[in-house]
């Protein structure tokens, strides 16, 4: 498996498409990576296929890059993002919250991106969305009562939601979900500089789900976040929970009844696609009027 600062390239196979780079912010159990690749790989396979679908058919490029310092990756410089206009930070075991070297780097690299380069738009799963809105200075902290959310979960829309979507049967979507933490209010012009006070109508929270208020942040042609994971399937969301057990962070007493939903729905169909082909349409530029 790698681990290196490496830089992979994805080509597109189209003539109109999209350049996306993610930011890969963990690694994947061993078995997933050999089936699947990395998260990168992941995502990829993922927005070709939903570029595929995509009317006319939209291509997609996926540029890798594999941050985590501690295990031997490479948070990039400002500098190297002057031909970067779409950025997806993954998930990760690690806390959006924490003040790893790596993960302040990050913040930082997000923070100095959104002021000086405000074409760049940005998307993030999980961790990526928490990090994301912590960088635009929300607060991240445990869910109600430290309640893990796991696998197949309904999402409300709201009504930006609802458009995002292309309008769902019964206003709602599902998607997989791992966390324990989440974003405990969306960020705002009240808690950074970064987003003036007459853009605040323009901040949406796009849905919720019965544990976390906040499932995804929208900013008009520059933010578009997901708590849930549009990308896991049966065996990920299995061995996530495996990898998960073996660190302590789930506990087999403590959050037995979160366990046993996880095992009965991880084989149900979730919108992965339909939340990757909304990500892509925010990236292309085609929803700019929602």
């Amino acid at each position: 498996m790698s681990s290196s600062n490496e830089t992979r390239t994805k080509p597109a196979i189209a003539e109109d498409f999209v350049r996306m780079l993610v930011l890969e912010t963990d690694q994947q159990h061993p078995d997933d990576h050999q089936e699947r690749g990395s998260l990168g790989d992941v995502f990829d396979t993922l927005f070709k296929k939903a570029g595929h679908e995509h009317d006319p058919p939209l291509g997609v490029e996926t540029i890798i890059r594999f941050v985590v310092e501690d295990k031997g990756g490479s948070v990039p410089k400002a500098e190297e993002m002057e031909d970067i206009h779409a950025i997806l930070i993954t998930g990760s075991m690690y806390d959006a919250h924490g003040d790893d070297p790596w993960i302040l780097k990050l913040v930082d690299l997000i923070q100095t991106l959104w002021q000086k380069h405000s074409d760049i738009r940005f998307s993030g799963v999980c961790f990526g969305h928490q990090i994301l809105c912590r960088a635009l200075g929300a607060k991240i902290g445990s869910t109600p009562d430290s309640k893990w959310e796991l696998a197949h979960t309904p999402i409300k829309l709201t009504p930006i939601g609802a458009r995002l979507f292309n309008n769902p049967k019964g206003g709602v979507i599902h998607l997989h979900q791992m966390h324990q933490d989440h974003v405990v209010f969306p960020p705002s012009s009240s808690t950074t500089h970064l987003l003036p006070e007459q853009n605040d109508r323009d901040i949406h929270v796009w849905g919720a789900s019965e544990t976390t208020e906040v499932q995804g942040v929208y900013i008009r042609a520059r933010l578009f976040t997901t708590q849930g994971h549009l990308g896991f399937d049966e065996d990920m969301v299995h061995r996530q929970i495996e990898m998960r057990l073996e660190a302590g962070s789930i506990d087999k007493e403590k959050d037995w009844e979160q366990l046993e939903n996880a095992k009965d729905t991880a084989e149900w169909e979730h919108d992965g696609v339909v939340v990757a082909g909304a990500i892509l349409r925010f990236f292309h530029g085609d929803d700019d009027e929602i």
